[in-house]
């Protein structure tokens, strides 16, 4: 898709907004029977719900309210900055259950996309999410195939639980193949939409709903954070997985580390001194964009450790215990 000269289509952003919808009561209606909901978390999720079909209603009001030359209303402005600053503490107030917290996680993180996105990026991380969850499927169903763990609800997995240790394995081959294609869908969440063209680019309409006056810091900072978000997305599945396997994450850090500087070497092997500017440049940044990788997957993994595991408790409920 075109990233610079682009007409903004905000009724796709609407249509990313009511996608986020449907697979979210797609999902409580099926674990409905299942794994039932804490009352607390039951509300959570339907008024992160019901803020996701604001946010995606926002960038249409705010971009219509700019058109007619009448500025920035207030009130999207107030919701467009509560978002950004609710989106990181809203997950830690929801059940530690896997899919309970990646839900959570995911509906918060798609309300702030969606105030970020001026066309078809924001259908970006509905569909992320979903190759993310059936990844996480295949290999709970790979490592049942194997005889390695029996079948398991993967709803009542905790992440906060600790792990059995007389349950944790050793590496084997199946792990390479984890952390290739979690390096993959790093790769694929920071080029998917084009983001770093639309960083080069700055195209100002991204950041409307947040401010129309222009302070390049500010700017850059919220646009940064629309390109972390499809990493956090990816980095909390993994995290997933690391779980669901019974494996220390370190282990399959380690592997991601190998692959990472496998990678840097090739890169290395093919910096250009000649040519044109944009051949040496591209070269360059290909080679820098990898060495930064894993020192930047460092930080965002203790970053989704601490959002997957930790649980803030405003008030004291009731213990309960469900089957």
């Amino acid at each position: 898709m075109p990233v610079v000269g682009r007409e903004p289509n905000l009724y796709l952003v609407t249509c990313a907004g009511l996608l986020t919808l449907f697979t979210s009561a797609c999902y409580l209606w099926s674990s409905w029977r299942r794994v039932p909901l804490h009352p607390s978390d039951r509300r959570q999720f339907f008024s992160q719900m019901i803020h996701v079909a604001v946010c995606s209603y926002v960038p249409l009001l705010t971009h219509y309210s700019l058109k007619q030359k009448q500025g920035l209303p207030l009130l999207n402005q107030i919701i467009s900055w509560t978002t950004l600053a609710s989106s990181i503490f809203l997950p830690l107030l929801s059940s530690t259950r896997l899919f309970h917290r990646l839900l959570s996680i995911f509906l918060s993180l798609t309300s702030t996309y969606l105030l970020l996105s001026t066309g078809s990026e924001a259908l970006f991380p509905p569909v992320l999410s979903w190759l993310m969850f059936v990844w996480i499927n295949i290999e709970q169903e790979a490592l049942i195939a194997q005889g390695v763990s029996r079948r398991q609800e993967l709803s009542t997995i905790d992440f906060s639980a600790n792990i059995d240790i007389t349950k944790i394995r050793q590496l084997k081959l199946d792990d390479i193949r984890r952390s290739y294609f979690f390096v993959f869908f790093i790769i694929t969440a920071f080029f998917g939409t084009g983001n770093i063209a639309s960083i080069n680019s700055f195209d100002p309409a991204s950041v409307y709903c947040f401010l129309t006056v222009f302070n390049p810091f500010i700017m850059g900072g919220l646009m940064m954070w629309k390109v972390i978000i499809p990493f956090i997305i990816v980095m909390c599945t993994f995290e997933t997985i690391q779980v669901a396997t019974q494996l220390p994450s370190r282990s399959l850090f380690l592997i991601v580390l190998v692959i990472s500087d496998v990678m840097a070497l090739h890169f290395f092997f093919l910096v250009q001194d000649y040519g044109s500017w944009l051949d040496i440049g591209t070269s360059i940044s290909h080679y820098v964009i990898v060495m930064s990788m894993a020192i930047f997957l460092m930080l965002l993994s203790v970053v989704t450790h601490l959002l997957t595991s930790k649980r803030l408790l405003l008030w004291n409920r009731s213990k309960m215990h469900f089957p």
